[in-house]
């Protein structure tokens, strides 16, 4: 198969997969990487896959594909080629949580000529949270159509998550159901996962505790079938949540001890911080004041080890919704301390901050 002929079924794949038809987009594909002669179609195609298999949520097939890539990108001789392969790789191993990896990869395309990475922090900010979603479902409408069905679902996601935060349930409702439609509709199962965790997580804000117990089942299934095994500590934080809520404390902890053991594996340490937080409630009610006291000083470490806490003031970030402001040097501060301290540079490291940045 020629290069010409190669473009052309690499586009018939493309046409399959918008049109929801993955399973035979998936296999025009697999004929072009068995047949091709062209390395530079080969490794678009192998890309095709990767993307696809991530959206299915088969991670190790999608690993598989992106060390096949690696080395047709060797093959070519080009640095670009060979950067867009180590950031699959890096996708591939973090979708796996394996994370270690992860970073390693990710380093390795600090390393090479022309990369540009942006890092996104996660604050308690939930205005903010809500606005960019927000904004990105605007663009796929203005966009029309032509746009994957997959941008508008995910920003519904992400706009449900920050409804529910903000206490709009039947907004969050409603957002999270064309969400859930969408990835029925296009067989997505992780966005399914997280739109079932959600749902749960807006039942159990409504403090139904029995309507949320069956979505949170559902979601642990799925989430542990695809491998994603930093989802499965967020659906254990909200089944602890429903026992507490229920005043099963015992069932609460029990709980918590898997989602603990899932965290230190995954070195998640916001998950361990808010297991932290849980325990110290819990055992504030259950008068058991040593194991209250360990748990408070646990919470305390994750907080100074994840430089969680205002630059300024010195309080703890996410406790509670606060607005906060991100500067250019990544030093984030509440935003009522910066605008009370007047300066235009950061009070950490006094570098010049003249345009402000999010959280």
């Amino acid at each position: 198969m020629g290069q010409d002929q190669t473009k052309q079924q690499i586009e018939k794949g493309l046409h399959l997969y918008q049109s929801n038809q993955t399973e035979k987009a998936l296999r025009v594909w697999m004929r072009v990487l068995e047949k091709s002669a062209d390395p530079a179609g080969r490794f678009r195609v192998l890309g095709c896959l990767i993307t696809a298999h991530a959206e299915m949520g088969r991670y190790k097939d999608m690993l598989k594909f992106a060390v096949v890539q690696i080395d047709t990108a060797r093959e070519l001789e080009d640095p670009d080629y060979l950067t867009e392969s180590y950031l699959n790789l890096a996708r591939s191993n973090e979708k796996l949580c394996e994370f270690q990896k992860a970073i390693s990869y990710c380093k390795t395309c600090l390393n090479m000529q022309g990369t540009a990475v942006s890092l996104q922090l996660n604050g308690q900010d939930y205005e903010k949270a809500l606005f960019f979603p927000c904004k990105a479902a605007e663009l796929v409408n203005d966009y029309g159509k032509g746009w994957s069905l997959k941008y508008r679902a995910m920003s519904q996601y992400h706009m449900a998550v920050a409804y529910r935060k903000l206490g709009r349930l039947a907004d969050a409702m409603d957002c999270c159901e064309e969400s859930m439609k969408i990835a029925l509709q296009h067989g997505d199962r992780p966005l399914q996962a997280l739109c079932l965790l959600c749902f749960a997580d807006i039942h159990r804000s409504r403090r139904d505790v029995q309507t949320a117990f069956p979505r949170y089942d559902s979601s642990m299934s799925i989430m542990t079938e695809i491998g994603n095994r930093l989802g499965l500590v967020q659906v254990l934080l909200g089944v602890t949540k429903c026992w507490m809520i229920q005043k099963e404390l015992d069932k609460a902890l029990e709980s918590i001890e898997k989602a603990q053991e899932l965290a230190e594996g995954l070195g998640n340490k916001l998950g361990l911080l808010k297991l932290h937080c849980l325990c110290e409630r819990i055992y504030r009610t259950k008068g058991q004041q040593r194991e209250l006291r360990d748990h408070v000083v646990k919470f305390h470490e994750c907080v100074e080890e994840m430089e969680l806490y205002c630059g300024m003031c010195g309080e703890s970030i996410g406790e509670k919704n606060n607005q906060l402001q991100a500067l250019p040097c990544s030093h984030f501060f509440h935003l009522k301390c910066l605008q009370s301290d007047g300066t235009r540079g950061c009070p950490n490291c006094r570098r010049l901050s003249v345009k402000p940045g999010y959280v």
